[in-house]
């Protein structure tokens, strides 16, 4: 809105860069442009104001799809005014020359035209979907529809105004009727969710049944490698009672042969020894036959008296020594010597 000062029989006028201001005085054109400021008397001045910035505009209408049912579109428009003095002769932006405003309302103007050039394409596109249809993937060709029929649209053109921006925002049915819709949708839905949660248990199932089986092979090769173990710790001891057997057989087997050697040895040295011994006694006895009588029986008293223990007292009889006595008396009368016997008695009676 243009911002004006009033003074006594004068008024100025300065407007944004926004807005387009024509002043008029007498049907001439006097002031015109965007931003302008200017002072003027109000009562011979016309003004208008039309502004130049993008406007939003909301659409909101019913149309009925090819099934005979109702359906909510709602759009947005975004537009602007392109060519101001032909929008301000054919729309009323005329303002106060006191207050500054509009003596109308020419933007509810516009509203009412993109209104009704919105909504006939809009309709007639509904018409040609199924309401199923309109409410999956309406929104994609109205606002296609649309767009296409506003840009064409010579009595946009006629009054300086442009669209730069066409929204279809929502293409809605009624509430029972969506309900009635989505019904198919939600079990379907529902229906993939319990199937997921079905197949989600059956995996899980499936996951445990395979952990189980992995568990018992495990479970299997561990009990075959501990049975594997065994016969190899059974057969390792085998081989070591074997091998320790073997090598006691064969300590002992050379001990026996040790053994044996010793005793062949000591054999031998015995038989060497006994056959020295007996050569020596063959000898002995070799000489003891040219002996005499008497020295092998000095030769016997004396080792007799070697091997006898040893005699404190000694008590000789004459029952003891008579017989010697006489045996060698008659050996040494056959020598021709005296008697020992009779001296022996000439002895014993004179003692």
């Amino acid at each position: 809105m243009a911002d004006i000062t009033r003074r006594p029989f004068l008024n100025h006028l300065r407007a944004a860069p926004s807005v387009h201001i024509q002043h008029f005085r007498n049907g001439v054109v006097r002031h015109e442009g965007a931003g302008v400021a200017f002072w003027y008397r109000p009562a011979t001045a016309a003004l208008a104001e039309v502004p130049l910035d993008d406007r939003q505009q909301t659409l909101l209408f019913h149309a009925r799809t090819s099934d005979f049912q109702d359906v909510t579109v709602q759009a947005t428009v975004t537009y602007r005014v392109v060519d101001p003095t032909l929008a301000a002769k054919r729309i009323a932006f005329d303002i106060d020359p006191t207050t500054g405003q509009w003596t109308s309302d020419p933007i509810e103007t516009l509203s009412d035209l993109l209104r009704e050039l919105a909504q006939q394409p809009a309709i007639e596109n509904v018409a040609t979907m199924t309401v199923t249809e309109a409410l999956s993937r309406g929104v994609g060709p109205i606002r296609t529809e649309v767009a296409g029929a506003l840009a064409d649209d010579p009595r946009l053109a006629e009054r300086g105004l442009a669209v730069t921006d066409v929204r279809v925002v929502a293409v809605r049915a009624d509430s029972d009727l969506e309900r009635a819709l989505q019904t198919e949708t939600r079990e379907r839905v529902q229906q993939e969710a319990d199937k997921a949660t079905f197949d989600r248990r059956a995996l899980a199932v499936e996951n445990e049944r395979a952990i189980a089986e992995n568990e018992l092979h495990n479970q299997i090769e561990l009990a075959r490698r501990e049975e594997t173990l065994v016969d190899q710790v059974g057969q390792n001891e085998r081989q070591r009672a074997t091998a320790e057997a073997a090598a006691n057989r064969i300590l002992v087997e050379a001990g026996v042969a040790e053994q044996r050697l010793k005793d062949e040895a000591k054999a031998e040295g015995v038989r060497q020894v006994g056959q020295a011994q007996a050569e020596v006694e063959e000898a002995k006895m070799r000489v003891l036959q040219t002996v005499d009588q008497g020295v092998l029986m000095a030769l016997a008293a004396r080792d007799l008296a070697r091997n006898v223990p040893k005699i404190s007292n000694l008590t000789v009889t004459p029952d003891l020594v008579v017989p010697m006595l006489a045996r060698l008396g008659e050996s040494m009368s056959a020598e021709g010597s005296p008697s020992l016997v009779e001296g022996a008695e000439g002895t014993g009676r004179g003692r």
